[in-house]
């Protein structure tokens, strides 16, 4: 709730000096009054922005250039939405300068009040966090999360945990054994629980603080009563329409493009400009997905399936460029509009791979209950992955996608899409 206020504060006082600057520089009332409202969606266009890149979390980050970096990108993403919205309807625009200088102003105020937030909210998230547990569980959680959590982490044994509380103050417990095997370690952490102490499992505190979910100590008893998982009809069938939409609208718009890209394709080297591949899609169901060609015709007929790799020189000069603008993945609307993908998803995989993952990496087939799609969330959070490693990794990202799925997640996706696009980070 202290967030929300903070972001209201911050663009009331934005909109309040910009308007008054309108008011006293002249002006038709009509005028001030569409521009009035072409400021209110430039700021609530920034807002949706920061709640989707998480902004909110970082209110009370102790690095203020992390924070600064993201309400930075957040606000260039806002500013491009607002700009589109203005291109359709150019009558709400208040003017380039107008709106720039609202969004600084917003970004202005929420630096010059995150300190008052901090001070609120810091000694729950940010202080007193111990793990406990196995050693071996407990220091592998550590190691994973120990860059991500803003807090203070330490390893400690259940014995030591009334001790410890009784010198010096704890907040937060992460527990990191699936099961507690003794009665007295549950008695303590029951005590502690019912003093104020918040107590966590190290699953829901991994996937708190990365935002993926922690395989290692994943059970199927948590798997079964986990919440999530589940996304109702309604999204399923909105999410339908949207890719049926956004499909039409990328193959009209792209088609020159495409045709020109399959053109210099076939130019630069010999083969078919369409690639075509067998995936493994919902529910392992096969499909042969679409993509531009980007590699020199039969790249695999000496050695067989094997993932790209950085500097792979199998890959053409024009297809090194379409893989880092992603437009080698354009023919797979055809996917889309046949149901096989979706715009968001797990990225599909190759039958050869999923059936080597699947014996190396617990819970591999669980990403096959969503349907694939042309980005997701592991794409635009982990680099492009060549290794079982990678692949383990990555799964945490689907995963977590598959327990949280909705329109919001999806619109964050598609922001983060548009970025690396933007940016060439495509491999």
């Amino acid at each position: 709730m202290i967030k929300v206020w903070l972001y209201a504060i911050a663009s009331f006082f934005s909109l309040a000096v910009l308007l008054a600057a309108r008011h006293f520089s002249g002006g038709t009332h009509l005028q001030f009054m569409g521009e009035s409202l072409g400021l209110v969606i430039v700021l609530l266009s920034c807002q949706i922005c920061f709640h989707l890149n998480g902004v909110d979390e970082l209110l009370v980050d102790s690095k203020p250039q992390i924070f600064i970096q993201k309400i930075l990108k957040s606000a260039g993403a806002g500013l491009v939405i607002a700009a589109l919205l203005f291109y359709i309807f150019p009558r709400l625009s208040p003017g380039y300068a107008a709106a720039a200088a609202s969004v600084c102003f917003l970004m202005f105020g929420l630096v010059v009040l995150r300190p008052i937030v901090r001070s609120l909210t810091k000694s729950e998230e940010t202080e007193g966090t111990v793990i406990v547990g196995s050693e071996t569980m407990a220091r592998k959680l550590y190691s994973e999360i120990v860059d991500e959590d803003a807090g203070t982490l330490r390893v400690v044994k259940y014995t030591d945990l009334r001790p410890l509380s009784e010198r010096e103050a704890i907040s937060r417990i992460v527990v990191a054994d699936p099961e507690i095997q003794e009665e007295s370690d549950a008695t303590v952490l029951i005590d502690l629980k019912l003093r104020g102490v918040r107590v966590e499992s190290a699953v829901d505190s991994f996937e708190r603080a990365s935002r993926k979910i922690w395989i290692e100590g994943l059970s199927a008893e948590r798997l079964i009563f986990a919440n999530g998982f589940c996304p109702p009809a309604i999204y399923l069938f909105a999410k339908r329409v949207l890719d049926l939409a956004l499909a039409l609208a990328v193959l009209t718009i792209t088609a020159p493009l495409m045709a020109i890209i399959a053109v210099v394709i076939k130019l630069e080297t010999p083969g078919a400009a369409i690639f075509s591949q067998e995936r493994v899609g919902f529910l392992g169901r096969r499909f042969t997905v679409y993509k531009f060609r980007s590699m020199r015709q039969d790249a695999e007929r000496k050695t067989g399936p094997m993932w790209a790799k950085e500097a792979d020189d199998r890959i053409t000069r024009v297809g090194a460029f379409i893989r880092k603008c992603r437009f080698d993945e354009l023919p797979q609307m055809w996917n889309v509009l046949r149901g096989e993908m979706s715009f968001i998803g797990p990225r599909p995989e190759r039958p050869y791979f999923v059936d080597m993952l699947k014996g190396k990496i617990r819970y591999y087939e669980l990403r096959h209950y969503v349907k694939p799609g042309i980005t997701g969330w592991a794409q635009v959070m982990y680099p492009y992955g060549a290794s079982v490693e990678d692949a383990y990794h990555k799964l945490e990202y689907d995963l977590y996608y598959a327990k949280h799925i909705s329109l919001r997640l999806d619109l964050l996706i598609l922001l983060k899409t548009i970025g690396v696009v933007l940016k060439g980070e495509g491999r």
